[in-house]
């Protein structure tokens, strides 16, 4: 944090009724004038109106702020509404915070005097909070365009689609020899009991013969690091012992591998617990095979 001297705006929002019905504003304005670093905090009806951006400005170029605190509604709604309003006033963007106390105060309590003391306790965080802030500046990085999809059930291959067919190259990552995850052992599909392989199969076929998707199949990711548009995965392959450039899906390598004396079993499972079994295969009973002994003729029998 620099050296130079903290003056802090904070401002509180009545938002109609939404926060004054149960927040006593002008009790919480009050108490943030005695916050440490305020230089001073108003009261109005509606802070996200152009008067009361107005009214932010203004103080910022007037009063000398080099803090902003707004204590309203949620920071996905307006947020970026004040943050504007510093900006325009001269003031670093991120030199502001929000404080929610309508979703997170009025709307959740009918008691009066503990939605102003939480709002109270929300207002005081906010301005203890941005004395630690410092000017920010956006600036743009490149980025790498590729995706990676882990998990190639129903909802990674419409993920892998939708992103490839937009043009993107996907990585789609998946643990298991086959994909189509839990989908590929129902039957039919809730609630319209359409035939779930009917849905699942040309997506599955869409997705090994797409051109901007690699799949990536009996592999597991373990180890993300980067950051967001420069991530490095690391993916560790299983081995297959199949040439996929050969194979062509028939099952014959499956049926006769010596290392499987007994048929394999796949148990599917949902949410932990087991529903359904399914068998590859059925062992091969081979009858025993004859091998013929040849004996020498006894004495007793020659003679």
């Amino acid at each position: 944090m620099s050296s130079e001297e903290l003056r802090i705006g904070v401002y509180v929002c009545h938002c109609g009724t939404n926060i004054a019905q149960f927040v006593d504003v002008p009790q919480v304005t009050e108490f943030a004038r005695g916050l440490p670093g305020v230089a001073l905090a108003r009261e109005y009806q509606f802070m996200c109106s152009d008067p009361g951006q107005e009214m932010i400005r203004r103080d910022i170029q007037e009063q000398g702020l080099n803090r902003v605190v707004v204590a309203s509604c949620s920071p996905l709604m307006h947020e970026n509404t004040f943050r504007r309003a510093c900006r325009a006033a001269g003031l670093n963007e991120y030199l502001f915070q929000m404080a929610n106390i309508r979703e997170q105060c009025s709307w959740v309590t009918d008691d009066k005097a503990d939605a102003t003391e939480k709002a109270k306790r929300l207002v005081t965080a906010a301005v203890l909070r941005v004395r630690h802030h410092e000017p920010l500046e956006a600036k743009q990085v490149p980025v790498n365009p590729r995706v990676m999809v882990v998990g190639a059930g129903i909802a990674g291959i419409e993920a892998a689609l939708q992103i490839a067919n937009a043009g993107r190259e996907v990585v789609l990552v998946e643990k298991e020899a086959s994909i189509g995850g839990h989908m590929a052992g129902f039957d039919k599909t809730f609630p319209t009991l359409d035939c779930a392989a009917c849905i699942l199969t040309p997506k599955m076929v869409a997705v090994g013969q797409h051109a901007n998707i690699r799949l990536v199949t009996f592999a597991e990711v373990v180890e993300v690091s980067g950051h967001v548009g420069s991530f490095k995965v690391k993916v560790r392959k299983r081995a297959r012992y199949v040439d996929i450039d050969k194979c062509n899906g028939c099952g014959r390598c499956w049926q006769e591998c010596l290392a499987h004396t007994y048929p394999a079993e796949r148990v599917l499972s949902l949410a932990g617990q087991p529903f359904k079994t399914v068998r590859f295969g059925e062992p091969t009973v081979r009858p025993p095979v004859a091998i013929p002994v040849q004996t020498e003729p006894s004495a007793e029998a020659a003679g």
